[in-house]
This record gives structure tokens, sequence and C-alpha cells, in this order.
């Protein structure tokens, strides 16, 4: 796959500093950065972003987390390997993601969970989290970015 935005660097410098304001304030909201990238993952497998993937993973991996963990994120309702709160923040992502097709979105049931496992600053950045990977994913899919030459 080659990308079909020969020049980034001709972007609006703005944008990439709106960006990295985001990032900064997901960071302030007390996640731990493995959950943030296992979320990261999630809502990149489910729109078949490659790029996203494997930043994902990179990321978790420097985060601390284990293939295990990383090789079964799809299959995480099956899987063993994860906390209630880790659920409930999966559970979450794949239902803000899936907002397509009918799709419910997420419940009252889903909101509770979170809200049982996070504080309002989490909460807030895990859906900031869920929001800006979903932006990341359409720009890559849409511009065709290849995975591992830049995300990572």
């Amino acid at each position: 796959m080659e990308n079909r935005l020969k020049n980034k660097n001709t972007n609006n410098p703005d944008v990439w500093t709106a960006i990295q304001h985001l990032h900064k304030a997901i960071a302030a909201g007390g996640v731990d950065p493995k959950l943030l990238a296992l979320v990261h993952l999630r809502v990149s497998q489910i729109n078949s972003c490659s790029p996203c993937v494997h930043a994902a993973a990179t990321g978790a991996k420097k985060a601390g987390d284990t293939d295990e963990r990383l090789h079964n994120v799809a299959a995480w309702r099956e899987a063993p390997f994860y906390t209630d709160a880790e659920r409930a923040a999966l559970s979450l992502a794949e239902a803000a993601t899936r907002l397509q097709d009918g799709a419910d979105g997420v419940t009252d049931e889903i909101w509770e969970e979170v809200n049982a496992h996070f504080t309002e600053e989490e909460f807030g950045a895990l859906n900031l989290e869920i929001a800006l990977t979903n932006f990341f994913n359409r720009i890559n899919r849409t511009i065709k970015e290849p995975a591992g030459r830049t995300w990572s």
C-alpha cells in the first residue's frame, strides 16, 4: 500500500498542535497507558486501520503489556487476561466505535459499568482516546497510510 498523501509537512501545523494538546489531555486523565493502548488497538481493529493497529501494539509493548494480552484483545470477552475495568473500557470502545448500521451505541448498562471502574477524569480520557483513535483511523484509511512507517 502506498500513502496517497505525498507530503505530510504541507499540512496545517495548527492541526498537529491541536492533536498534541488532545494527547496531553488524555495523558492527564490518569488512565494506565497500557489500557489506553488496548483501547486504541481494539478500536483500530474494528476500523481495519493497519497503521493504528501497529502503533497501538508497539505502544502497548513499550508500556509493558504482554503479547498474550495483545494477541487476544480482539476476543477480549472470551479471554481471561483482562480485568473488569479493562473489560468495561473495551466495551465502551466497541460501542462508541460501532455507531454505524443502527448499532445501539453506548447503552446505559455500558455507561454504568464504566462509571463503576473509572473516575470522571479517567472516563473523559477514555472517551477522548476512543474519539481520537476513530479520527486517526478514518484519516489513515482515507490516505492509505501503510503500517509501520509513520505511527510507531
